[in-house]
């Protein structure tokens, strides 16, 4: 027997034991249901090694008589395989709530550590930590409070997230807390679901289907049945697939010609909106040409339809299957995606490093052209007000171009001010800009900044209200854990002023 293949403890047994009880102890081992069945504590310190493979070890019909007892656990029954597929699997759907910092999955783990390291009690015995960006901070709440600040380190027993620093201030601010429990225990179980280890099957996505299949952009329901994605019958699966499905789908929704958005208070369309959209549904939708694939079939191509994301940050990180799914709602048009931001590359230096600024690419973009044949890819890690002073993206077409903005802080305090010199050069572009914000507060205050900035100088196309297609799933503020929100919860949009001039046709009389 081979002293390299046999851990420590075996060599220790194998020096006190005669050769024959061994093997016998290990066919013994292998081929009794009760044993393989009700694992000793011992075992199960080597129960881990025969999971890396298990296919392949089934796959062997005999046992040698000179391994050790731990691998000679190769004759499993069915039943036996399948317990061990399913323990590969970290959580079941029916125990995903765990608190945070005693969760099974590590990464979890280190976000409570986060969590608890940056986020200060909501108690208004406390004093203030920084000025209340809203009405809704808790912050506000410390107006009459003496004690230091402390840090969260009591988790609530029914949301599993550390809220309070202490039980005693737990339990007298309970009541508040009350408010937005049931929404944290949701994400905890929705955090608990991504690292479960289950199969997604929400996260696969339909191909282009026949062009005569119209969509439905009634609400998610409607759209992801005509779209022809799998049925999603759990609330948790469809808060999922929202989560990612939102970006591109909110996009789609307010270009799209059977867009939800119409004329009327409750389309929430402007007159001028109509105008712009209707010069971008004029190239989104071309009417058909005849082309094909023989000579006499070939027909001159428009170019692509350019979206600038400005500010891009988690859009810019996802997979481009995701972003596939905007170019399946417009099968004829060809999509130049366009993200602009000094955090479009964050936490993917691996993925893309950053090339170097040449007199060919002066911005160094990163160009991902293989999407699908109708779609380009092109990543700035620089500020818009930048590339629009160099004339990079000159000249702006209102046919073929429109500004995405998701999230942007436009009226928060800690970034109004990288916003200042880019907002006179967006409303001088002319094209449509299409906003979205987490909150209803936030984004009525960006729409009050921008309004104050340009000082009349621009046109509302869409009324600010709830996005129809926003993500269903709520996310929490590591940094305070009573700020909740969701993904592109709103949605508006707006547009540098146009000016009409008619003909002089003299004084009338």
């Amino acid at each position: 027997m081979a002293s390299k293949s046999i851990c420590r403890r075996c060599l220790k047994l194998a020096a006190s034991t005669p050769t024959r009880s061994i093997t016998s102890r290990a066919q013994h081992r292998a081929f009794s249901s009760t044993v393989s069945k009700q694992p000793s504590q011992e075992r199960r310190i080597h129960h881990s090694s025969r999971q890396k493979a298990p296919e392949v070890e089934s796959q062997r019909s005999h046992v040698p008589q000179d391994i050790p007892p731990y691998t000679t656990n190769l004759g499993q029954q069915p039943s036996q395989k399948h317990e061990d597929s399913s323990e590969r699997t970290l959580l079941q759907p029916n125990n995903l709530f765990h608190p945070f910092t005693t969760s099974p999955s590590p990464q979890i783990r280190r976000r409570a550590a986060t969590i608890r390291q940056n986020a200060y009690c909501p108690h208004p015995d406390h004093q203030a930590t920084r000025s209340p960006i809203s009405p809704h901070d808790t912050e506000n709440r410390k107006t009459q409070g003496i004690s230091p600040p402390a840090h969260v380190r009591h988790e609530c027993p029914d949301c599993g997230i550390p809220v309070s620093c202490s039980e005693e201030h737990f339990a007298s601010d309970y009541e508040s807390h009350l408010e937005i429990c049931d929404t944290l225990r949701q994400i905890n179980e929705d955090d608990h679901d991504l690292v479960s280890g289950r199969f997604f099957p929400e996260f696969e996505y339909p191909p282009a289907r026949f062009e005569e299949a119209q969509v439905n952009m009634t609400n998610w329901d409607t759209l992801l049945f005509s779209r022809g994605f799998e049925a999603v019958n759990a609330e948790r699966s469809m808060r999922q697939v929202t989560r990612l499905l939102t970006y591109p789908i909110t996009v789609g929704s307010v270009l799209h010609e059977l867009s939800p958005y119409a004329l009327g208070k409750e389309g929430r369309l402007t007159p001028e909106g109509l105008r712009s959209l209707s010069a971008l549904r004029y190239t989104l939708h071309p009417p058909r040409t005849g082309a094909g694939v023989d000579i006499k079939g070939l027909r001159p191509n428009p170019p692509p339809v350019r979206l600038f994301i400005l500010g891009a940050r988690a859009e810019s990180s996802l997979p481009r299957e995701v972003w596939v799914q905007l170019s399946h709602l417009f099968p004829r048009v060809s999509f130049h995606l366009i993200f602009i931001g000094p955090e479009s590359m964050a936490n993917r230096d691996d993925e893309f490093p950053l090339p170097e600024r040449t007199p060919s690419n002066p911005f160094g973009a990163i160009v991902e052209d293989r999407l699908g044949g109708q779609m380009k890819v092109s990543t700035y890690v620089e500020y818009f007000h930048t590339l629009y002073e160099a004339q990079h993206f000159a000249p702006f077409d209102p046919y073929f171009d429109a500004i995405i903005l998701f999230h942007p802080g436009l009226g928060h305090p800690a970034s109004s001010h990288e916003w200042s010199p880019t907002l006179p050069q967006l409303l001088a572009t002319k094209i449509p800009i299409i906003c979205t914000g987490y909150t209803d507060y936030d984004m009525q205050r960006d729409i009050a900044w921008v309004k104050k900035e340009a000082k009349g100088e621009m046109d509302v196309l869409l009324e600010p209200a709830e996005n129809r297609f926003r993500s269903l799933r709520w996310d929490l503020n590591d940094l305070d854990p009573g700020d909740v929100s969701c993904g592109n919860w709103g949605v508006w949009g707006f547009r540098g002023k146009r000016y009409e001039t008619d003909e002089y046709r003299g004084r009338d009389e």
